[in-house]
């Protein structure tokens, strides 16, 4: 056998230098286990910190009333003259039919969101079965579902009249609803509500979209409180609330 092999097996004595043992920590174990709970809890009150008002995109939450909100900010008019000529809303409708005394809409005046002028709700949608849509511009569900109504508009022609409803909600100020319906092509005719008389008149609630389906002589059919998503969703909620085939 080879000398070298014999040597290479050879066992080391048992009093071999040993390697040095790594040096003692500079914390007790205890302090180490408190700094760790420590960190953990403040990643977790950084976690569940509330991040602001803002509504959610997806939940159609309104944003908080306390403090002032950029959407009610001051009125410039050339930019709301510009906004609504990039908007082309069709003008609010007006059926020349009488108005119920007893309609829950009478002798209500707002603006009309297209032209800015005062819109008689009562008396210019009289006569009809009418469907309001209510929405807000910070909605996002409801930029979803407004290109529905206009599409289902479309097809009911003079059979029933549809109005949208940009509540107070979602700001006073004329010029982010308009944007918001120029973004998303909707030229569909508009109200704007900005001391929420219309909202409350039909009994609309704080969610948003909302429809309302009111009968020809101004009583309320149906107020939901949810999101459609189709133009036939919308003409059979219309056959079953108001009995009009779409």
């Amino acid at each position: 056998m080879n000398d070298n092999a014999t040597e290479s097996a050879t066992p080391q004595p048992a009093d071999s230098p040993k390697p040095p043992a790594p040096p003692n920590s500079r914390f007790p174990a205890a302090a180490r286990w408190t700094l760790v709970f420590v960190i953990v809890m403040i990643a977790l009150i950084v976690a569940i910190w509330p991040r602001g008002d803002a509504p959610s995109p997806t939940t159609g939450a309104p944003p908080s009333a306390s403090g002032p909100r950029p959407l009610d900010a001051p009125v410039d008019e050339a930019r709301v003259a510009q906004a609504r000529a990039g908007a082309a809303l069709a003008d609010c409708p007006v059926t020349g039919l009488p108005e119920n005394p007893d309609s829950v809409l009478a002798g209500i005046v707002e603006p009309c969101l297209g032209t800015g002028a005062p819109y008689d709700v009562g008396a210019a949608t009289a006569g009809k079965p009418l469907v309001i849509n209510v929405w807000a511009q910070w909605c996002g569900p409801c930029k979803t579902e407004l290109p529905y109504f206009e599409e289902f508009a479309a097809r009911a022609g003079d059979r029933v009249t549809v109005l949208a409803l940009h509540a107070k909600e979602g700001g006073t100020n004329p010029f982010f609803p308009l944007t918001l319906l120029t973004e998303i092509g909707v030229r569909m005719p508009s109200v704007l509500d900005p001391d929420g008389r219309v909202a409350a008149a039909i009994t609309a609630p704080r969610v948003f979209p909302s429809t309302v389906f009111l009968r020809p002589d101004g009583s309320i059919a149906k107020v939901y409180p949810g999101v459609f998503d189709s133009p036939q969703e919308i003409a059979d909620a219309v056959d079953e609330y108001l009995g009009v085939t779409v």
